[in-house]
C-alpha cells in the first residue's frame, strides 16, 4: 500500500469527508411537487437535477478519483400520504417503492460516454414523436434532462479541479464521463460518477457487478502498452475502493454496511470461457491490504476452480473480513435456466445486492420482495392441530404435522402472491439510460426488463427442521409429552418442564450430518422449490423461493414464542441457510454435509450457508489450505452459496465494552459485511451467539 492510499484510508476511518457534508431542506421541493401534480417520471428527473445542482464539488487531499456526497439527504419526491393513498388503491410496492438491489449496465456507457448514450436518446424521441409515442416522449425527455444533469456536475467538477489546480483530475473529467474511457483511470473515474448518479437519484442497493470482466480490457490494454504497471494498477484500484466508502454512511440500508455494494469475481463469461483474470486477482488484493466493508467480494466458482483461486478468497476471510461470498456455477447457472433465463444471460449473472442473483443491466427483478416464516408456520400448524386434538391425540401421527407444517407454508406462499400481484415501482430516468434496452424500448426501467421475477426468503429454515425433528422424538417416538402440552410450553418458555427442554435440545438437529433431521429437511426444501410453480406476477415474471433471510431472522423471531428444538423465546433465528444458534455442532464439516443434503438448484433465490470459524484456525500454517478445502467440499457437494465468519467471542465482547479499540472489527451480517462496534446491539448480540459454540 502506498503512503498516498494509506493517507487516504486513514482519513476515510477519521470521517474526514464529513466535513464537506450540509443539510438541505428538500419539504419545500414536495410541496411543489405535489401542488403542480408533476408525474412519476418527471418527480424523478427533477429530484435528480435539484439533488446534483445542490452538490458542491469537493475534493479530499491527494485523491486522483473525484465525486464526493456533499448533501447527506436525497429529496423525498412523494409523500406518505401518497403513498400510503396507492397502497390503499391496491398497489404494492417493494420496501420504498423506488428501483432497489440493482446492478446496472455500466459496461457500454463507460465505453461509449454519455453523450453517445444522450445520442441515441435524441434519435429515438424524434423516432417517438413521429409515432405520437406519448409514454415514449415523457421517458426519453426526462431520461436526456437527467443524463444532461449528471454532466452538468461532472463539468462543475472539472471546472473547479482546474481552478484550483488539479490538472490530472480536470483532464480526466474533460473526458469521462462525456466521452468513452480509453484508460484504466478514465474507466474507474466514469464508473465512480454513474454509481454516485444511481444513489442521487434515488435507487439504493446499487451493486457494482463484475468489474473485473468490464474494466479488464482498460486494464489490460494499458499493461500492454506499458501505461500502467501492476504496482500503479493497484494503487488505482485500491483508492476507487476507498471511494466506494466515502459516501456509504449516507446510504439506505438497515445499519451500515448493508449497501450492496457487491463485487462479483471469477466464474465464465458469457460464452462459457473462464472469467477469472489478472484484475480478478488485483481485486482481491486491493480488499485484503485495505480491510475495508466495502466493496464486498463475491467469488464464483465451481468444482473445476483450481484450489489456489479457493486460498486467494480464504486469505480475505483469514483477515476477518466476512468475505468473499462463493457461488456455485455448477448450480446456480442451470437454476436461472429453468427459471428461464437464457443461457448466456445466466452465465453473466451477478448479485442484486447481498447475494440474491441478477443479471446486470437486464434484470429488474425484486429479489428480496418479501418472506415466509418457516418457523411461523410451524407454531401456527402445531396450535392448530393441538387445538384439533386437544388432550387426546389418538390417531395424530407425525406425518400429520409435516402435512399441515408444509400446507401452511403453501397457504402463506399463496398470499404473497395475491399481496403482490399488483407492483409498482417508481420511475428512475438515469439507472434506465445505463440499462440494457430501456433506450431502445422507449420505458423506463420500472415498467419492466427483460428479467422481472420476485423473490421470496425462507427464513427459520433451520429451525423449523429441527422443531419438526424435536416434535417427532418427544411427542410421537417418547411420548415425553403431549401436543397439547408442548404447544402450552413454548407460551411459557418450558416453564416448569426443564426434563422436556433438555429433551428438546438434544434432539436431532441439522448441521451434525443427522439423518433424522437432514431427511426432514430434504423433504422440506424440495417442498419449498415447488410452491411458486406456475405462479407469476402481473409483470411477467416468476416467483424465486430462496434460503435466503435478509433481516428478517431477527423480525419474525420476533413474531413467535419458544420452539420445539428448544430455541428460547426472543431468541433470533439463524441468518440465511445456517444451523440453529443453540446446536452445537461437531464441526464445520458436518455443517456442510447436512446443509449439501437436499437439491438446493429449486430454492436457488440465494440465501449463503453462513459458517463462524475461530480465528484461532488461521493461527497454523496451514489454515488457509484447510478452510480452502472446506469451501471447496462445499461446491464439490452441491451447495449454492456459502460465506464464512472468522472472529472469535472474546474480541466481540470486549467490542461492545471497549468500541473505541475496535472501530476497524469486521463481521459478516446476513449478506453484508458491517463494522461490529456500528451494529445495533441485537445485531451484535445474534453474532455473539453464532461465536458461543464454535470451538
Amino acid at each position: 500500500m502506498t503512503e498516498r492510499i494509506k493517507s487516504l484510508l486513514d482519513r476515510i476511518f477519521d470521517k474526514e469527508q464529513a466535513k464537506f457534508r450540509r443539510d438541505v431542506d428538500w419539504k419545500p421541493l414536495l410541496d411543489r411537487l405535489i401542488a403542480d401534480g408533476i408525474g412519476d417520471e418527471a418527480r424523478a428527473r427533477i429530484g435528480l437535477e435539484e439533488m446534483l445542482k445542490a452538490e458542491t464539488p469537493a475534493f479530499m487531499d491527494g485523491e486522483r478519483l473525484a465525486f464526493l456526497r456533499t448533501v447527506r439527504e436525497i429529496p423525498d419526491l412523494h409523500s406518505d400520504a401518497e403513498m400510503d393513498a396507492r397502497r390503499a388503491a391496491g398497489t404494492a410496492f417493494g420496501e420504498k417503492g423506488v428501483v432497489f438491489n440493482l446492478t446496472a449496465d455500466f459496461a457500454p456507457t463507460i465505453r461509449d460516454g454519455l453523450g453517445s448514450r444522450l445520442s441515441e436518446m435524441e434519435e429515438r424521441l424524434a423516432q417517438c414523436r413521429a409515432e405520437g409515442d406519448a409514454a415514449g416522449i415523457e421517458f426519453l425527455e426526462n431520461a436526456i434532462l437527467s443524463a444532461k444533469a449528471v454532466l452538468e456536475l461532472a463539468e462543475r467538477y472539472r471546472a473547479e479541479a482546474e481552478k484550483r489546480g488539479l490538472d490530472d483530475i480536470a483532464a480526466t473529467l474533460a473526458q469521462v464521463p462525456r466521452k468513452g474511457a480509453r484508460t484504466f483511470h478514465e474507466a474507474l473515474q466514469s464508473l465512480r460518477i454513474l454509481h454516485y448518479a444511481m444513489w442521487c437519484e434515488g435507487e439504493y442497493h446499487c451493486g457494482l457487478g463484475r468489474i473485473d470482466q468490464y474494466l479488464y480490457p482498460y486494464y489490460e490494454a494499458d499493461a500492454k502498452s506499458s501505461r500502467l504497471t501492476e504496482a500503479a494498477a493497484l494503487e488505482e484500484l485500491e483508492e476507487f475502493f476507498i471511494a466506494c466508502n466515502r459516501d456509504s454512511d449516507l446510504y439506505i440500508g438497515i445499519q451500515q454496511g448493508d449497501n450492496g455494494q457487491s463485487v462479483m469475481l471469477g466464474g465464465v463469461t458469457r460464452d462459457g470461457k473462464r472469467a477469472f483474470n489478472a484484475l480478478s486477482r488485483l481485486c482481491l488484493k486491493a480488499c485484503g491490504e485495505l480491510k475495508l466493508v466495502d466493496p464486498k467480494i463475491i467469488l464464483r466458482v465451481d468444482k473445476s476452480t483450481p484450489l489456489e483461486i479457493y486460498e486467494l478468497g480464504t486469505e480475505l476471510t483469514a483477515k476477518g473480513l466476512g468475505f468473499p461470498q462463493y457461488a456455485n456455477d455448477d448450480v446456480v447457472i442451470p437454476a436461472l435456466q429453468r427459471w428461464g433465463y437464457e443461457l448466456e444471460d445466466a452465465r453473466d449473472y451477478s448479485v442484486a445486492a447481498c447475494w440474491e442473483f441478477l443479471i446486470p443491466g437486464c434484470g429488474m427483478d425484486i429479489n428480496n420482495i418479501d418472506a415466509v416464516s418457516f418457523v411461523g408456520s410451524l407454531d401456527a400448524t402445531l396450535r392448530n392441530l393441538a387445538q384439533r386434538c386437544k388432550d387426546a391425540q389418538d390417531g395424530l401421527k407425525y406425518e400429520a404435522v409435516e402435512k399441515g407444517f408444509l400446507a401452511e407454508i403453501q397457504r402463506r406462499a399463496d398470499e404473497l402472491v395475491e399481496k403482490y400481484k399488483h407492483v409498482e415501482i417508481l420511475p428512475g430516468p438515469f439507472v434506465s439510460v445505463i440499462s440494457r434496452g430501456c433506450i431502445g424500448k422507449a420505458r423506463d426501467i420500472s415498467k419492466g426488463a427483460k428479467y422481472n421475477n420476485f423473490g421470496i426468503h425462507g427464513t427459520g429454515i433451520a429451525v423449523a427442521v429441527d422443531s419438526l425433528a424435536s416434535v417427532k422424538e418427544l411427542v410421537f417416538e417418547k411420548k415425553l409429552v403431549s401436543l397439547s402440552v408442548l404447544v402450552s410450553l413454548l407460551d411459557t418458555d418450558f416453564a416448569g418442564r426443564p426434563d422436556v427442554l433438555v429433551a428438546a435440545k438434544a434432539a436431532p438437529k441439522m448441521g451434525n450430518a443427522d439423518p433424522r433431521a437432514d431427511e426432514i429437511a430434504k423433504r422440506v426444501i424440495g417442498f419449498w422449490g415447488r410452491v411458486f410453480d406456475g405462479k407469476r406476477n402481473d409483470r411477467g415474471g416468476i416467483f424465486r423461493p430462496g434460503t435466503g433471510s435478509a433481516m428478517y431472522y431477527i423480525w419474525h423471531a420476533r413474531e413467535v414464542p419458544a420452539s420445539p428444538s428448544g430455541r428460547r423465546r426472543g431468541e433470533p433465528l439463524s441468518a440465511n441457510w445456517a444451523p440453529s444458534l443453540d446446536v452445537p455442532v461437531k464441526g464445520p464439516v458436518s455443517v456442510v454435509r447436512s446443509f449439501t443434503e437436499p437439491d438446493l438448484g429449486p430454492v436457488c433465490n440465494g440465501g449463503p450457508l453462513t459458517i463462524e470459524i475461530h480465528d484461532s484456525a488461521f493461527a497454523m500454517s496451514d489454515g488457509v489450505s484447510k478452510v480452502a478445502h472446506l469451501v471447496k467440499f462445499f461446491i464439490e457437494r452441491g451447495g449454492h452459496q456459502m460465506q464464512i465468519n472468522t472472529i472469535n467471542r472474546e474480541t466481540l465482547k470486549d467490542a461492545q465494552k471497549h468500541p473505541e479499540r475496535h472501530r476497524h472489527l469486521i463481521v459478516r451480517v446476513w449478506g453484508w459485511s458491517g463494522y461490529f462496534v456500528e451494529l445495533d446491539r441485537e445485531y451484535q448480540d445474534q453474532i455473539i451467539k453464532r461465536m458461543e459454540l464454535v470451538a
